[in-house]
């Protein structure tokens, strides 16, 4: 399409202008009020994507109109850039991941840079960075003096296609790698583990404190899973003298408890298998060891697969509750990491229970009264009590409440609190990863690397094959050391560290960057944490956004950050992602669709209209046929503005008139709709208003009788002040030729807007009877309820469609709409 000035010259003039300016760095002993905004930092895996662009020119809005309000805005730029992804494409070209890396970061700084997207370029972070590095592994071994760091032997995800270790939350529902898709295995490896558990109560409870979507702090809750209950023996029928402990949420119905299942790694399984039992339960143990987790846990369906995924044990356990004897299962569905790693079955009131029960022929003892029609199937909501024995009559509060006394008193009972959430294993068997600072000792064991010998460096002469395995692993060099304690010869750990703790603090290294002593100086990252808006995908949910916080917590704890708020993000937006042909689109999945073919045709401002004009933020876009049509569509919007900037087709005269005064109020009406717009993350209907905006500004200038001169110009100026935010390059170019050696317009002031011509003294209301427009009145903005439904019944275009009939129903929304229900 043909352009009335030249796009790329334009906007590579203001990208040039704003880099060599510096016109959005920040020092932090700026005296403005601070503002953090902040796109989580990306995996540099080549040019930018539609779902970067949507992700960059949202945070650039932000940063732009925050500044624009006078605040000092910190928008820092960094690199998640160590991964497998890397590594996996060094293994197919044979070379070393860090030139894969490096490359990729240049693609896509470049796209990023091209899209008109302003950062402080001075405080860049990259996770491969020595430097970096330095501070990621003196954070490790300041987590592993206070106890916060420890190595242990447990049962992990293992991912053949990686050949590394996954943590639960990396780990699909079918029981695949979410990054290769490979079927996730079960072994037993020695791991090194981040204690997050401590802070489970902590984590759960702060949710409540943040201004982040409730999506996303449901899922956090979900996931770290707070369980209320008890704790207490059901002892062994064969020696009562011993028992086997147990964790229910709902001891109130323990007279239903008809059988007992154990987890495949409970360490009394062994000598609770009878000789009869034996293969059932090692096949079952066997299929277990292959499955994840999440694989294991996963809902089953009326009982599907239930008679593989549990087996009798041969022995019984005694219901302190009934005092009778009941049957041990083991099952896969429970976890030897959760709770005792035994629970109590009552399959009257569990659904997975009780389809358990009828796959293996178990007894069903209701023991609360479901409501009538309920019919034979589980049912665990409020209810009577019955077939309780002493808890007959109760209610389920009073009942769990009797129930946990009686356990405590005839049991063993502990009433306690467990937590789904398990602690963070961060080992990785990669080589392109921050390396852990430890090595093995035969006299001295487990040893930090000190300090001033830090950053531990994986080295460059290595080979990158396809076997999977880390060359860390077998390279002598590398593993081969001195024990920095006693000096005899030792063994440099292998493992690298999960490259989620890389992005659990590279936030506070942007708020300060130029201390060379230590990670950061607590007191010039206080000056602008918590980051006031965070954006980025609802994929983070759980991984990075969980481990963030337990970052910062921890941080705080250990003296590393004193006097800083324990939240990281203070805001969270997340942005929908960008399908095309149904799936998200991505580098892993080749779906992409590059912005680099729009940036010298539509332009950068083109296309950064699109992605705020398309939808709601907040919501998926589809990249389809007509997307074409709408990115064009933004750029003749930009190009009309140019048009009409330079007056064209414009008429004038002198003195103002009621349509002048008219338009003023258009303007300032627009100034406060897109100002609510842009606080509430409506940017789609903020960029139509300015649409709407132009078009009264256009209809007006170019009439007959023309415009007044002056307001033709205040209007304007604040379309461009306006649109500078979201269209940055023209708006730049335009203030620039409309105001010559004048400060650009994105250093102006917001505007602000005139609450008087803001005011109407009539809207239109819309009067609808059974729903179908019937009439339409001028009403004063205040009008009341009983007013504008008065004046909509006496409208007498809505009197001929009542034809003398009473209303069933008038449902008043003043000013705005009457519907009247016949």
């Amino acid at each position: 399409m043909a352009r009335p000035f030249d796009v790329s010259a334009v906007e590579k003039k203001w990208q040039a202008r704003w880099l060599d300016e510096g016109t959005y760095e920040v020092d932090n002993d700026d005296e403005r009020e601070r503002f953090f905004a902040l796109c989580m930092y990306p995996y540099p895996s080549g040019t930018a994507h539609q779902g970067h662009i949507r992700n960059y020119t949202f945070g650039d809005l932000v940063v732009r109109y925050q500044t624009m309000r006078g605040k000092a805005v910190l928008t820092p730029f960094g690199f998640d850039s160590f991964g497998l992804p890397a590594e996996n494409a060094a293994i197919k070209a044979g070379s070393h991941p860090r030139l894969f890396t490096d490359a990729r970061m240049g693609e896509l700084k470049s796209s990023v840079r091209r899209l008109g997207a302003v950062y402080d370029w001075r405080r860049e972070v990259f996770s491969h960075d020595p430097n970096y590095m330095k501070w990621a592994q003196a954070i490790f071994l300041e987590f592993f003096k206070a106890g916060l760091a420890y190595r242990a032997e447990a049962p992990v995800n293992w991912c053949p296609g990686c050949a590394t270790v996954l943590a639960n939350e990396q780990v699909n529902a079918d029981g695949t790698c979410d990054r290769s898709g490979d079927l996730v295995q079960r072994r037993n490896l020695e791991q090194w583990f981040f204690k997050i558990t401590d802070y489970a109560e902590e984590l759960l409870n702060d949710i409540d404190t943040l201004e982040w979507p409730e999506r996303v702090k449901t899922m956090q809750r979900n996931w770290i899973g707070r369980s209320e209950g008890v704790e207490f023996d059901l002892p062994l029928a064969f020696d009562p003298s011993r028992a086997l402990r147990v964790f229910t949420t709902r001891p109130d119905t323990g007279f239903g408890v008809t059988y007992a299942v154990v987890a495949p790694e409970h360490p009394m399984l062994a000598e609770l298998v009878t000789e009869d039992e034996r293969e059932g339960v090692e096949r079952l143990i066997e299929r277990a060891s292959q499955a994840s987790e999440l694989e294991r846990t996963a809902s089953s369906d009326a009982g599907a697969g239930l008679d593989k995924r549990g087996a009798f044990t041969g022995s019984f356990v005694i219901n302190p509750f009934s005092g009778e004897s009941v049957p041990v299962y083991v099952a896969d569905y429970v976890l030897g990491t959760y709770g005792t790693g035994a629970i109590m079955a009552v399959p009257a009131e569990d659904e997975r229970d009780f389809a358990f029960a009828q796959v293996h022929g178990l007894s069903v003892v209701r023991t609360i009264e479901p409501p009538a029609g309920h019919g034979e199937g589980p049912y665990s909501g409020e209810g009577t009590h019955i077939n309780s024995g002493f808890m007959d009559g109760m209610d389920v509060a009073h009942a769990k409440e009797a129930a946990a006394a009686f356990l405590e008193e005839h049991a063993k009972g502990v009433r306690k609190v467990n937590y789904r959430l398990r602690d963070w294993l961060v080992s990785r068997q990669r080589f392109w990863g921050c390396p852990i600072p430890i090595v093995y000792c035969d006299v001295d064991g487990i040893v930090p690397v000190p300090v001033e010998q830090l950053p531990v460096l994986a080295p460059d002469d290595v080979v990158m094959d396809k076997s999977g395995q880390s060359p860390l692993a077998t390279h002598e060099g590398f593993r081969n050391t001195t024990c920095p304690t006693c000096g005899r010869p030792a063994r440099r750990e292998a493992d690298t560290m999960d490259t989620f703790t890389d992005s659990s603090w590279y936030f506070l290294r942007y708020a300060d960057p130029f201390t060379a002593d230590r990670a950061f100086d607590p007191a010039q990252v206080a000056k602008w944490m918590p980051v006031d808006q965070y954006i980025g995908g609802i994929e983070h949910a759980i991984l990075h956004l969980l481990y963030a916080r337990f970052y910062l917590k921890a941080l705080v704890d250990i003296g590393l950050a004193p006097g800083l708020a324990r939240e990281p993000f203070k805001r969270l937006f997340t942005q929908g992602m960008i399908r095309l042909d149904g799936s998200k689109m991505s580098k892993s999945k080749g779906n992409l669709i590059a912005p680099e073919k729009y940036y010298d045709t539509v332009g950068a401002d083109g296309l950064r209209l699109f992605h705020l004009f398309v939808g709601p933020p907040a919501d998926d876009v589809d990249w389809t046929a007509q997307t074409e049509d709408i990115i064009e569509g933004c750029a003749r919007f930009l190009d009309r503005i140019y048009r009409l900037s330079h007056y064209d087709e414009c008429f004038f005269h002198e003195d103002e008139t009621p349509d002048d005064l008219e338009v003023r109020r258009e303007v300032h009406r627009a100034i406060a709709k897109v100002s609510a717009d842009l606080e509430a993350w409506s940017y789609n209907t903020a960029v139509a208003a300015l649409m709407e905006l132009l078009n009264t500004i256009s209809k007006w200038a170019r009439r007959a009788e023309g415009a007044h001169r002056s307001t033709l110009d205040e209007s304007l100026d604040v379309l461009l002040r306006l649109l500078a935010p979201m269209a940055p390059h023209l708006s730049a170019e335009l203030w620039e030729q409309r105001h010559p050696g004048e400060a650009g317009v994105h250093a102006q002031s917001w505007p602000v807007a005139d609450p008087a011509l803001v005011a109407r003294s009539s809207v239109v209301m819309v009067v609808q009877v059974n729903g179908k427009v019937r009439a339409r009145l001028d009403v004063s903005p205040e009008v009341s309820e009983d007013d504008a439904t008065s004046a909509a019944l006496a409208s007498a275009e809505v009197q001929k469609f009542l034809a003398g009939a009473t209303p069933q129903r008038v449902v008043a929304r003043p000013p705005r709409l009457v519907n009247i229900i016949l």
